[in-house]
């Protein structure tokens, strides 16, 4: 059987601790490789081995760090199909989902090729007599990244890009449900000439986790995942003097007002909330039709919902693959199956469903459900996977307030035809990204991603300025020197005079 080992100092190194983990290809339901888990003596090896690195690599010109970036962004653009066939096959999403996620890290590759610009400073001269004041952003040191498994190459490319540009080494601990990806992307780095050490990939479960948030050597930690668990790192680190970036869990919402092109509505609820097979931060979960148009929209989207084709990710057919595990899938068939009992309307059932050639994959069809109530598990839950809930306004008023009362906070839309409402909605809703008839608004490279809420722990959002911000530390240095026909100052206790 494969097994996929750490990636320390640009090299392979084999597990030390005798655990692994098992990893499936979700369409078949088999283990096809072992991922080896590190103990907390491996993860202070790799942390040594960063800490080392980092002398140099913090020392190293803007011109040696981009010249590797801009190597690195050419490999991945060679090697797109062999990046996106680990995903298909570790995480089960369709090929050509796979392809968009490498793209949408490249997007954040580029961004620190042109670090340049963005770590250039500030400078005022002559603020007082002969004194001119500068402001600077270093490098933090050793920096750790924590990255969920529904995007395995994306999410990691979020963070060490950015991280790695800015001067600072990075150790990543991916999901140890499809680890390969990140292991490709580490390997493509040292080809693009990244110097030993600067970035390593170190797998392994919670022990691993606990072992970096605790680590003396790391100085700041980046997350994406559920909730819980954004809260428990952000906690944790924090409590151990680090800062902390903890992207937490979601229940987008899709608020569509009654003047609003229902055709389009519906195409874009399907998109969002099923494509990926919902496992996405960013997945519309839960749709708040105002007004009358309820009846017609549900009835657009379940036409277009059944005719989604279902499969392997490998079929060039199939628009929506399964799920990462049977337990995951199971969990998100029990919201389907209780839907019913706490009031909603099954308008779709996706449970049961299984792909001939493929009945032991983790599959599970679309579901719908409709007139939702926001206290059953369905709503309150992030359920990440293809469920659709279903909820009705009478009015923008009623809707914007139902969304607003949501814990989460990360991503919402509005469809309409009235841009007076649309203004109001962006500035009214409660969340950190907006999306006005674009149903995942999920922003380019150069702008940061980010909720609010139970959706974000932590001041800075990742990538865009707030990930060059929270990746650097800033420095402000006074300096004054004397004319050599200036007499001696003197003595002066007074406070520092700037006139």
């Amino acid at each position: 059987m494969k097994t996929v080992n750490h990636w320390i100092g640009g090299k392979t190194v084999e597990g030390a601790s005798g655990n692994y983990g098992p990893v499936t290809d979700p369409a078949t339901g088999e283990v096809t490789t072992q991922v080896a888990l590190a103990s907390a003596e491996e993860v202070d090896a790799a942390v040594k081995v960063a800490q080392e690195a980092f002398l140099s690599w913090g020392q190293s010109s803007l011109a040696a760090r981009t010249k590797v970036l801009f190597a690195y962004r050419a490999l991945l653009d060679a090697n797109r199909d062999a990046i996106a066939e680990l995903i298909v096959a570790e995480h089960g999403k369709v090929h050509s989902d796979a392809l968009g996620e490498v793209a949408r890290g490249l997007e954040i590759v580029e961004l620190a090729c042109g670090i340049t610009t963005q770590l250039k400073g500030e400078l005022s001269t002559s603020v007082s007599n002969r004194v001119d004041v500068s402001a600077i952003r270093q490098p933090l040191g050793v920096v750790a990244g924590i990255t969920p498994f529904n995007f395995p190459a994306m999410v990691p490319m979020w963070m060490f890009p950015l991280a790695i540009a800015c001067g600072n080494t990075f150790i990543l601990k991916p999901s140890e449900k499809d680890p390969s990806a990140s292991v490709k992307l580490a390997e493509l780095m040292t080809e693009a000439g990244l110097p030993a050490g600067v970035l390593n990939v170190v797998h392994g479960d919670k022990v691993a986790v606990d072992a970096l948030l605790a680590h003396p050597g790391i100085s700041a930690v980046s997350f994406v995942g559920s909730t819980p668990i954004a809260r428990h790192i952000h906690t944790t680190a924090s409590a151990n003097g680090k800062r902390v970036q903890a992207l937490g869990g979601a229940k987008n919402h899709m608020l569509v007002l009654p003047d609003a092109d229902l055709d389009a509505a519906a195409d874009a609820a399907v998109s969002a909330a099923y494509g990926s097979a919902g496992e996405r931060c960013m997945a519309i979960s839960a749709v708040v039709a105002v007004g009358s148009i309820a009846d017609e929209l549900v009835e657009k989207i379940r036409e277009r919902a059944e005719k989604i084709k279902i499969g392997p990710g490998n079929d060039a057919t199939s628009e929506m693959g399964p799920l990462i595990t049977a337990a995951h899938r199971d969990k998100v068939a029990s919201y389907v199956k209780g839907a019913a009992d706490q009031g909603a309307d099954v308008v779709l059932d996706g449970t049961g469903y299984t792909v001939d050639g493929y009945e032991n994959g983790h599959w599970i069809g679309l579901s719908l459900l409709d007139n939702v109530k926001t206290d059953s598990d369905a709503y309150r839950d992030e359920i990440f996977g293809p469920v659709l809930c279903v909820l009705r306004a009478e009015t923008y008023e009623e809707g914007v307030a139902l969304i607003n009362a949501s814990p989460f906070g990360n991503g919402t839309a509005i469809f309409t035809r009235d841009g007076g409402a649309a203004r109001r909605f962006q500035l009214e809703i409660q969340a950190g990204m907006v999306g006005v008839n674009v149903p995942i608004p999920v922003p380019v490279g150069y702008h940061s991603f980010g909720g609010w809420k139970d959706s974000l722990f932590g001041d800075h959002h990742i990538y865009g300025n707030d990930g060059i911000h929270f990746y650097t530390r800033g420095k402000v240095v006074t300096t004054r020197w004397p004319d050599p026909a200036d007499a001696p100052a003197g003595v002066d206790l007074g406070f520092p005079r700037n006139h």
